[in-house]
């Protein structure tokens, strides 16, 4: 029992990396005969794209970002535990899996990588230079982040609030490292927590964890005190 629920977890983790990767088409309305909705579009010929400019792959659960080197080459910063464990450029450079990914996240460890823009697309479709409209009296030349993406190449930490792929692109575009993502994941949860019901919210799950798996300090102990923080905070 104590092995199936680190188990589960890695499994819903994997699941939701997927779930952020991919972007599942809606089924046909077969009864109607309309016909499947269109693919994505393809990424954009790397003759169409600058040296230095900056590239968003929207996915279903966020925004993945890049700076365009040119020759088809895209630097971009994912979380990934093997540059931690091996300096063979072979190994770290082949495709980031899921279990790699999720390590990198937990360890705060992460990689500055360069990919092709198939490999950085995933399949999606690509925004060029989409924020240069929020950030026009800090553009910098596109040289300048072209030289700054190449310099910041390799090993790198990892956070999801702090040091995540659009710092690491406003970083070298704007000159500051700044993630709107970040922004409305952080007020987000001021909602939730300002929310009352949260703190009922967290009241059931945590019977129904003391329920589950009995009464013990590792059930109850956090029930009482997230109860407690969520009810201060509101």
């Amino acid at each position: 029992m104590k092995k199936a629920v680190p188990q589960a977890a890695t499994l819903l983790l994997e699941k939701l990396l997927l779930l952020a990767h991919l972007r599942p088409l809606p089924a046909a309305d077969t009864d109607r005969g309309e016909p499947p909705p269109p693919a994505p579009p393809p990424p954009p010929a790397a003759g169409c794209l600058q040296r230095g400019d900056l590239l968003e792959v929207p996915r279903t659960l966020f925004v993945h970002f890049g700076i365009y080197l040119g020759e088809n080459r895209v630097a971009h910063l994912m979380p990934d535990i093997l540059p931690a464990l091996t300096d063979d450029r072979r190994q770290i450079q082949r495709v980031v899996t899921n279990k790699r990914l999720i390590l990198g996240v937990v360890t705060k460890t992460a990689s500055i990588r360069v990919d092709t823009v198939e490999d950085f697309a995933y399949g999606g479709s690509i925004l060029v230079n989409h924020m240069d409209r929020l950030f026009k009296d800090r553009l910098l030349g596109s040289e300048e982040a072209a030289r700054r993406a190449e310099k910041l190449v390799g090993a790198t930490a990892y956070s999801l609030l702090w040091n995540n792929c659009e710092h690491f692109v406003t970083y070298c575009r704007y000159g500051a490292p700044v993630s709107l993502q970040t922004d409305k994941f952080c007020e987000t949860v001021k909602m939730i927590i300002r929310d009352q019901r949260s703190v009922l919210a967290s009241v059931l799950v945590g019977l129904a964890a003391v329920v589950c798996l009995g009464l013990a300090p590792s059930t109850t102990l956090p029930t009482i005190l997230i109860t407690f923080l969520l009810w201060m905070a509101g």
